[in-house]
């Protein structure tokens, strides 16, 4: 009788642990990791526009154009991916991540490990031909599409 009482709270108590174990995807949404917030308030500008240069003139010149261009919104499975190049001298000098995958905290981990790296390979590669980010494919995907979009809109 003892075993059989011993047995049954082990099962019970083993089943209300099971129940009671939330995953990463379970998280809150509407957190943004610090990549998403460092962007000012741009989240929402839409597909492929194109900025105006540092003299306010429009930015799509050509190939020696300057001025700042975002690309399009890649819809991932985790969540929206955008960016926004920013081109001097027919040269992308900066890339920023506008929308990442931020529905929980694990998202948000992975992102900001990830968009500096992805960051890095855009300006290296000075194109969308840049490797995936072990661990964060599924963003890295995003990112070069909708780096590709911005590098299409900046005439590149």
């Amino acid at each position: 009788m003892r075993r059989i009482t011993v047995w049954l709270l082990s099962t019970v108590a083993a089943v209300v642990l099971l129940f009671s174990y939330k995953t990463s995807t379970m998280g809150v949404g509407g957190e943004s990791s610090a990549i998403a917030a460092d962007t000012g308030g741009d989240a929402g500008t839409g597909p492929a526009t194109t900025g105006t240069g540092p003299s306010g003139t429009d930015a799509d010149t050509g190939s020696s154009g300057s001025g700042r261009y975002d690309g399009s919104v890649a819809q991932t499975r985790w969540g929206p991916v955008q960016v926004r190049i920013t081109v001097s001298a027919g040269k992308i000098t900066d890339v920023t991540a506008l929308r990442v995958p931020d529905g929980n905290h694990r998202d948000q981990q992975i992102n900001d490990y990830a968009v500096p790296i992805l960051r890095q390979s855009a300006l290296a590669a000075q194109s969308a031909d840049i490797d995936t980010v072990s661990g964060a494919t599924v963003t890295s995907d995003g990112y070069r599409e909708s780096l590709q979009a911005a590098i299409d809109a900046a005439h590149l």
